[in-house]
């Protein structure tokens, strides 16, 4: 697929900024808008906790919006962008070096540097932005694309005739689902990182006294690598604290726990990884354990099998459910018919997640189309809905969950007791969870694993 071997080659060009826009455009432009209209984006701005700056002078933690980024690869703060569609010229205006502000944090990037640094036509400063806005319009009658509340005060399309804040949000978001070769090489990047992390931490696990120790582990692995940022709050859950979904608090003590959920991943120049591992704390599972541990990789097995471009995703989730009914069924906590256990959706109770989402900028990226309202319990939380194109990179992270607080209304339900056998259940409680998540990408029907380790 070209990135899957030489994806470090791949990353010493530039971010394919151009590329991006030119697909952006091309959006628009298919969906009736302007061919001879300008597109206008801000990057973040700085800020400080606190508005009043008497009350806390410090930052906020820098992160810049995913769409300025898309068509620029700039992690500037206080930055904008042009791109004119008609001439297919992309212009980057980057704040002015300021000498009060020298003094504290030292030479920003100048325009010259910017430019060999971007793939952009042109750089100028901010200054220069209302300028050129004014002499980019081809005429009177042309379009300016601009996302709403994202553009400053001090902005005027005065120029144009037209101005459309509808089409430029949803473009680049519809655009972001399909990757470039430099943005699944970058996925590839994150995940190499994140998979050294994971290690790091299966390897500490049997002497960590608490959840926050192995949380710690895996942080000092990805800065030791450079990836500053963190893809999203790791989740480090011993014992039947994995059978939290998103649990954050990673503070509990670790003492006679059989597994360790460790959901965690780097972001590699705002790409991010995905990965859940589910692993014994001391190096063996026990006879539920590995029973749920079994289900769960045979779900990860054959959802991946049958996954080629153009799938319904929804085929594939089902498919999820079939595979966890069948194994809970062996194992005796559920009984009776697989297919009327299927209707009733009593497995939702163990699986109540969506099988996986897209993944890129965002951890759980642009696109997915998900439908939260569904009354279908086992489709409401499917983050991605209907097919997938050739070229997306979506995570497969299938799960079994003994939760207390979700499992007890179903046997409080006839309708759904009478498929739960309850004494065995009874055995499973300190499992907790066992979550197994990789991300795969589409390229022509191909797929690739990004992933890089298996348990």
């Amino acid at each position: 697929m070209g990135t899957a071997e030489n994806y470090e080659d791949v990353l010493k060009g530039k971010y394919p900024a151009k590329l991006h826009a030119k697909k952006v455009a091309d959006w628009i432009v298919a969906r009736g808008g302007d061919r001879t209209g300008t597109i206008y984006l801000e990057a973040q701005k700085q800020r400080l906790l606190e508005a009043n700056k008497r009350d806390n002078d410090a930052p906020v933690l820098f992160r810049q919006r995913r769409s300025f980024y898309y068509l620029s690869g700039c992690n500037l703060a206080d930055s904008y962008l042009i791109y004119d569609i008609y001439s297919d010229k992309l212009s980057l205006f980057i704040p002015p070096i300021k000498p009060d502000e020298v003094i504290w944090s030292g030479l920003p990037m100048t325009v010259e540097q910017a430019k060999e640094k971007y793939d952009v036509d042109e750089v100028k400063t901010t200054a220069d932005v209302n300028s050129h806005l004014a002499s980019t319009s081809t005429s009177a009658q042309s379009t300016i694309f601009a996302i709403p509340e994202q553009v400053s005060d001090d902005i005027t399309f005065l120029s144009y005739k037209e101005k459309n804040f509808d089409l430029l949000k949803v473009a680049i978001e519809t655009c972001r689902v399909t990757k470039s070769d430099y943005e699944v090489a970058l996925l590839r990047k994150a995940n190499e990182v994140s998979t050294a992390g994971h290690v790091d931490v299966m390897k500490a696990a049997s002497k960590a006294k608490n959840e926050t120790e192995l949380e710690a582990v895996f942080v000092k692995s990805h800065l030791e690598q450079n990836a500053k940022n963190p893809a999203y709050h790791p989740i480090v859950a011993a014992g039947e604290n994995g059978a939290t979904l998103h649990y954050t608090p990673n503070d509990a003590p670790i003492t006679d726990q059989n597994l360790l959920l460790l959901d965690a991943g780097a972001e590699w120049h705002n790409y991010c990884a995905d990965i859940t591992r589910t692993f014994p704390l001391k190096g063996d599972f026990t006879e539920e354990s590995l029973g749920i541990y079994k289900i769960v990789l045979e779900m990860q097995k054959q959802t991946v099998a049958k996954l080629k471009a153009g799938l319904l995703w929804d085929d594939v989730h089902e498919l999820a459910h079939k595979v966890l009914i069948d194994g809970l069924l062996k194992l005796g906590i559920l009984k009776g018919s697989a297919e009327e256990i299927f209707e009733a959706r009593t497995s939702v109770a163990f699986m109540p997640h969506g099988l996986g989402h897209y993944i890129g900028m965002d951890v759980h990226d642009t696109g997915g189309n998900a439908n939260y309202q569904d009354t279908d319990p086992m489709f409401k939380y499917l983050r991605v809905r209907g097919k997938l194109p050739a070229q997306s990179v979506i995570t497969v992270e299938p799960g079994c969950y003994f939760c207390r607080f979700i499992i007890e209304p179903f046997l409080q339900d006839p309708e759904q007791a009478k498929y739960i056998d309850k004494l065995v259940l009874d055995r499973y409680w300190s499992v907790g969870g066992v979550r197994i998540e990789g991300k795969l990408s589409v390229h022509m029907g191909v797929y690739a694993h990004l992933l890089q380790i298996t348990f």
